[in-house]
């Protein structure tokens, strides 16, 4: 595993790809959210508005986060990370948002890309 710099010699120091990373994991939980209370009459709305993004936080806690409770390939970690921007990216052409969805995606992607080349280098 590649040595990472480090703020105080116990976590590695964030970078502006890890800041870009959060930034678009919000955004896609808030996505899922949107989603829900906006695609569904009541008073489904408030169980899809409410339950979308705390299923996507809970896969995303289990497997992806950084104190993951289990530890998985980082195969796994990526596909279970992809599958979560796959249905905010989703969500937004079910909104009738397409473009919208495109742009999340390729930034989703592009960031995950970014991020794990560096983690591999």
């Amino acid at each position: 595993m590649a040595e990472t710099s480090t703020t105080n010699g116990n976590r590695p120091a964030i970078s502006v790809i890890d800041i870009i990373r959060f930034v678009v994991e919000l955004a896609a939980f808030a996505t899922l959210a949107l989603w829900g209370f906006l695609g569904f009459a009541f008073p489904w709305n408030l169980v899809a508005g409410i339950g979308a993004p705390a299923l996507a936080i809970v896969v995303w806690a289990l497997f992806v986060s950084p104190k993951a409770v289990f530890h998985v390939h980082p195969y796994v970690r990526a596909l279970v990370e992809l599958l979560v921007f796959v249905a905010a990216t989703l969500a937004w052409w079910d909104m009738g948002q397409a473009i919208v969805g495109i742009a999340f995606g390729v930034v989703a992607v592009a960031s995950g890309l970014v991020a794990g080349r560096r983690n591999i280098a």
